[in-house]
């Protein structure tokens, strides 16, 4: 049986931030949520959707296309190229990108094959000269399956090469990848969602918490005929994303099968209107998500061994927070204890969005989760209100 590699205590803060005169804002109530590679045609309607950033401009960036992205208000991380650095100035770019997914191998061109994937060196070597001609704003690189999954057969040559990555990481401020579960025709990965925070997780080990990390998440059927995601699998990626140490969200929205939508995210009410759920839920606990990561307050035991259960824990004004997440496809009960019983002993915790508390005894609770469960808990000191 595959295992995640991801301990169930919760991932380190990162040590990287948002420092870039015009990259990202710092602002505590900001939690990057983006959309891949869509025309700015949409934007007014993602914006709607709680999206606020842009990653990838198709053929871009187009002046016509910074335009319409000022219009409707959101932000870009776009390719560097001559219309980019004319805009140095211009706010609405708040970071470079890297082409897309280095790490996999290279097509050489229509019924050549493929070859090797560009070599870390190279990598780097791009992102040096990026931040020479603007050291203003971040360079984002994303990379592909590899980075959850060893045996990926899209690395070609350097398939089973995890080593890569480290170096990968070099080349970059803000580091993202793929991977599908929910739709992936691998019978290793198909609907193993515990894949997407096993690549996370690495990310954040692999640069040694010093690049801030990002994933892409997926919304729609991509090239599966058969089956497509659920709206209970995404929220279960994205909360697992978070509770690893990602920093921002980038959904993927593309169809290509059986027919290409490029925005067919929007064209599904019932998926839309979840992660429209999901992405407000994300802002109101913005705040928080921006506030420390406290690894050692909490200790939490799964009724099964077999089935971990990962934590975050952040300290706010508003209390206490512990984000938690079942990593596996089978329900479990989990035991929480917080290491210093004087922050809060007895009282109640609540349970963000689902309108109930639990008791606490002693600074311990117990909790069931469903199979790849998210529970969001919050503690308040003083509070020795009972929970009915």
């Amino acid at each position: 049986m595959w295992a995640c590699s991801i301990p169930p205590g919760a991932a380190e803060e990162a040590i990287a931030s948002y420092t870039w005169e015009q990259g990202p804002t710092r602002d505590e109530d900001y939690f990057p949520i983006a959309v891949w590679l869509q025309n700015p045609r949409n934007a007014v309607r993602y914006r709607e959707a709680g999206i606020n950033l842009y990653v990838g401009l198709w053929q871009g960036p187009t002046q016509e296309q910074l335009d319409e992205l000022t219009r409707a208000g959101l932000n870009v991380i776009c390719s560097q190229n001559e219309v980019g650095l004319k805009n140095r100035e211009n706010p609405v770019i708040v970071g470079w990108m890297h082409n897309d997914e280095p790490d996999n191998a290279q097509s050489l061109g229509p019924g050549k094959g493929y070859g090797p994937p560009v070599p870390p060196r190279e990598v780097v070597r791009d992102y040096r000269r990026m931040r020479e001609s603007d050291p203003a704003r971040p360079v984002f690189l994303n990379l592909g399956q590899g980075v959850a999954w060893d045996d990926y057969i899209g690395r070609g040559v350097r398939r089973k090469h995890p080593e890569d990555y480290p170096e990968y990481l070099e080349g970059c401020d803000i580091a993202s990848f793929d991977i599908y579960p929910a739709v992936h025709e691998a019978p290793e990965v198909a609907g193993k969602l515990e894949f997407v925070p096993q690549g996370v997780e690495r990310l954040v080990r692999w640069s040694e918490g010093k690049k801030i990390v990002w994933n892409c998440i997926e919304c729609t059927r991509i090239g599966n005929v058969r089956v497509k995601p659920a709206p209970v699998q995404v929220r279960a990626e994205v909360w697992m994303s978070v509770i690893h140490g990602s920093r921002g969200i980038i959904y993927f929205v593309h169809q290509f099968e059986p027919e290409f939508r490029e925005a067919a995210l929007l064209d599904d009410a019932e998926m839309l209107a979840a992660v429209t759920d999901l992405n407000r839920e994300i802002r109101e606990l913005a705040p928080v998500l921006n506030s420390p990561a406290e690894a050692e307050w909490i200790d939490v035991q799964s009724s099964d061994p077999e089935i971990p259960v990962a934590v975050l824990v952040k300290r706010h004004a508003s209390g206490i927070h512990v984000f938690a997440a079942n990593l596996r496809n089978e329900a479990v009960e989990a035991a929480f204890s917080l290491q210093d019983k004087a922050l809060v002993r007895d009282g109640t915790v609540e349970v963000l969005g689902e309108s109930r508390a639990l008791p606490l005894r002693d600074g311990a609770w117990k909790d069931a989760f469903p199979p790849y469960g998210i529970r969001k808990y919050r503690l308040r000191p003083g509070d020795k209100r009972e929970s009915g």
